[in-house]
């Protein structure tokens, strides 16, 4: 079943959106039963359109009860009009009730589902239990203040949920989502998260800036490490260059058949003439 099959919906035109289901004429309950079947019984899409067009008046009363989560009323009917039309098509016409009561429970969830999705950028409510909590903490909280310990324990046992998972979802209610980079106005300098967040290491130009040191710097070493004889050379990979463990002293004293006085006087003066050769 397609959304082409009611009026769309939009926030520059919502008032004239609820204007117009408002004058779709209510269907008596005969009128809904030939529909239904005709539906079930044929696939007949123009009875299906009917049946919803009839009930989208159900929807936009439904979404106004979710304006408290921040969320356009366009979207929220939006979602509402997509469970009406999953309604509509489960619907079975024998069970004797009427549309608006099988209906409602698929506007709920479809709007349901669209609200946790879309009311923060973190997750507040995966379970079933945190599920309920979050639709019916605010409507049982008594005051704007925080929760105590009785009304905690109370909430709980309505909801059938623990006394520390009412409180976890407190926590999550009252917490704000904030701008990484707000607009700056006024000329007004502001520090948003995204200036804490971000590393001065990452900018692109000091990225460059230390592929560049490093790439001198290696070329440096190399052309310095060729101005030592064999030995020397031999002597300052060992001690300083090796990723493993370096070589003591006494180690390459052994190799070299020479005193480890002597194996420190190479490295000192080899040393000291590749600091001459790599430029500052």
């Amino acid at each position: 079943m397609s959304t082409a099959l009611i009026p769309a919906v939009s926030a520059s035109s919502l008032e004239a959106y609820i204007q117009t289901v408002n004058r779709y004429p209510l269907l008596t309950f005969e009128e809904e039963q030939d529909l239904a079947r005709r539906w079930h019984d044929t696939q007949d899409l123009e009875a299906a359109r009917k049946l919803v067009v009839s009930h989208l008046r159900v929807v936009v009363s439904v979404a106004r009860h979710y304006m408290g989560y921040g969320l356009p009323q366009a979207d929220l009917i939006q979602e509402g009009n997509i469970g009406l039309m999953k309604a509509v098509k489960r619907f079975d016409p024998e069970r004797g009730v009427r549309l608006v009561s099988f209906a409602l429970h698929w506007i709920k969830a479809e709007i349901h589902e669209y609200i946790l999705k879309n009311w923060r950028l973190v997750k507040v409510a995966t379970t079933k239990a945190q599920r309920k909590l979050f639709f019916n903490l605010r409507s049982l909280k008594q005051g704007l203040g925080s929760l105590g310990a009785t009304e905690t324990a109370k909430i709980a046992k309505e909801l059938g949920v623990k006394p520390e998972e009412v409180r976890e979802m407190e926590t999550r209610l009252s917490g704000q989502d904030i701008c990484l980079d707000p607009t700056v106005e006024d000329g007004e300098e502001t520090y948003s998260p995204i200036a804490y967040l971000a590393s001065p290491e990452d900018e692109p130009v000091e990225v460059l800036a230390r592929e560049q040191t490093e790439r001198l710097q290696h070329e440096g070493l190399t052309h310095a490490l060729a101005s030592l004889d064999p030995r020397s050379r031999r002597i300052v990979e060992a001690r300083w260059l090796r990723e493993d463990s370096s070589a003591t002293l006494h180690e390459l004293a052994e190799e070299f058949g020479i005193s480890a006085e002597r194996v420190r006087q190479i490295e000192a003066k080899a040393l000291k003439k590749m600091r001459e050769v790599i430029p500052a």
